[in-house]
């Protein structure tokens, strides 16, 4: 798999993603577990859509996933330059730069990976992230390699507390924060999330923006022709408020914004309404 993403990192990238395209076909009829679970997603989260329509935007989901895994193969072993030329910032860059502590609030889209990348490149100094380890050795130690490739990223894992990385933001080092997964009934709350009244959602960007008195600045990659657009919005304002659950709510509604604008582009495949409350029979 490694010597093939070596290859395909010197292709064109109308060739990597029609290869893409192929490979998000074959998950699509192979892959049926994880089909079902994009599909009770979109029931639940785009009720407005007939059947056909949800089933055709999955189709669409797996497309872009499969194009979207080809991708690392140039992000993680092309040519710096090239990188660059792909990734295309837009939106309030000086948000990103400005001094303080900064928590960045990176959803989880195809692109998320490219997102990290380019904030790598336009960010000087290191940059935290919070990661989880591969069942593997071997691709761990790949992916690790591919993500930490230009030398400041300064990774994190989840099992490791948070301490580490609230010491981190006081220094002046920058959090990329991808925190819109169901991580469990364990420090979350449930709130609204795209029509759904009751989503578990970890509470913190406003838990770590309070603690440290930091700026949250969203981050949004949109996977385009040409590469990924990297969209940096301006800081919340009035954020963190005195209401957890407020500020969470806030969140999530941002959020459902930026999926309805590119809905094939949401991480569809994971259970994102997994934790149900006390009772309540589960979506999947």
């Amino acid at each position: 798999m490694i010597f093939v993403m070596r290859g395909l990192a010197h292709m064109p990238l109308a060739w990597v993603r029609a290869l893409g395209h192929a490979l998000g076909a074959v998950l699509w009829h192979l892959a049926r577990k994880r089909r079902r679970i994009v599909l009770v997603n979109l029931q639940k989260c785009l009720p407005e859509l007939t059947q056909a329509q949800r089933v055709d935007l999955a189709y669409q989901h797996f497309v872009v996933f499969g194009q979207s895994v080809l991708d690392r193969s140039w992000l993680w072993h092309a040519p710096e330059a090239l990188v660059r030329e792909r990734l295309h910032w837009v939106g309030d860059l000086q948000a990103l730069q400005q001094a303080g502590p900064l928590v960045m609030f990176a959803p989880h889209f195809v692109g998320l990976d490219a997102g990290g990348m380019a904030v790598c490149l336009e960010v000087p100094g290191p940059v935290a992230f919070i990661f989880v380890a591969q069942s593997r050795p071997a691709v761990d130690a790949w992916v690790r390699q591919g993500r930490e490739r230009m030398g400041n990223v300064r990774p994190y894992f989840r099992h490791q507390g948070m301490r580490q990385i609230l010491a981190g933001i006081k220094k002046g080092e920058p959090l990329h924060l991808s925190s819109d997964m169901d991580f469990g009934r364990q420090d979350s709350i449930f709130v609204p999330f795209m029509g759904v009244e009751k989503a578990a959602t970890v509470p913190s960007l406003s838990r770590l923006s309070r603690a440290v008195g930091a700026r949250v600045v969203p981050v949004v990659t949109h996977m385009t022709p040409s590469g990924y657009a990297i969209e940096a919005h301006a800081p919340l304002e009035n954020f963190p408020s005195h209401d957890l659950a407020q500020d969470t709510a806030r969140v999530n509604r941002l959020l459902g914004e930026w999926v309805r604008s590119m809905p094939e582009q949401y991480y569809w495949v994971h259970k994102r309404l997994k934790t149900r409350p006390e009772g309540e029979a589960g979506f999947y």
